[in-house]
């Protein structure tokens, strides 16, 4: 409990004394809201606009997850394919980093004229934007296996699948949830871009109707959503981190 107030109190207290500063220097210069809103106005619209926020948070929460998933199941498949085929990552790797050089936002008209308005060019906006660092993560976990251990293996008649399932996934898996961690991070902003195309309901939409309008404490208070799903799945993925990585030691130890 102590190591966790250590770690907690430092940016919780850089993060009230900016908020405050905030507040002080939007009433000192007086700003209009629509220009600059404060932390109280911004607070006080989330509070009186949240049924409506709710269910635009659920939407987008709805779609983040499922893309998310997608993009995950789509890295790992990559990575698992290339890894067993040497050929193919040649061929095949420099085309993967490529294609993060190609923005987003521009592809996804494409992907609208191809898939129409439903959810199926959202998914792929997400996965697109979520598969490269769990594939990287867990390519590079996979190659990074003990050589000596793998040799050892092979001296004493284990199969391929053997070797992989009991020594190479297990400890490429540190390595893989840190890809699954900047995914979950990125797969927010991954839904709002997809909602941003074509879409009619969600915070990414939300924000485009509240753009329109000028009502900048609502951008506010939907960016405020955004940050909070993001930091929500991130600590999910390290709980879920910390409860399979536990058991890594135990299975070296039995390895060895």
């Amino acid at each position: 409990m102590k190591i966790w107030f250590r770690n907690v109190w430092p940016p919780l207290v850089a993060v009230l004394f900016f908020l405050t500063l905030w507040q002080v220097a939007v009433q000192l210069l007086h700003l209009d809201t629509w220009f600059l809103p404060g932390p109280l106005d911004i607070g006080h619209e989330a509070l009186t606009n949240q049924e409506n926020l709710i269910t635009q948070s659920l939407a987008t929460l709805q779609l983040t997850l499922v893309g998310l998933l997608i993009g995950i199941a789509v890295g790992l498949s990559i990575a698992l394919i290339l890894h067993f085929s040497p050929l193919l990552k040649s061929a095949l790797y420099p085309l993967m980093i490529l294609s993060q050089n190609i923005p987003t936002i521009a592809l996804a008209p494409l992907l609208l004229v191809w898939f129409g308005y439903g959810l199926l060019p959202k998914y792929i906006v997400i996965t697109l934007v979520c598969f490269f660092p769990v594939a990287v993560s867990a390519m590079d976990g996979l190659t990074r296996t003990d050589p000596m251990m793998r040799n050892y293996m092979q001296m004493i008649g284990a199969s391929r699948g053997q070797i992989f399932r009991k020594l190479e996934f297990p400890h490429a898996l540190p390595a893989i949830m840190s890809g699954v961690k900047i995914a979950a991070t990125y797969s927010v902003m991954g839904a709002i871009i997809a909602e941003w195309i074509g879409a009619d309901k969600g915070i990414g939409y939300y924000m485009m109707m509240q753009r329109s309008s000028f009502r900048t404490d609502r951008i506010f208070v939907a960016i405020m959503i955004i940050v909070l799903m993001s930091l929500t799945l991130f600590t999910i993925v390290v709980l879920i981190e910390k409860w399979l990585v536990r058991y890594q030691p135990q299975a070296q130890a039995d390895q060895k």
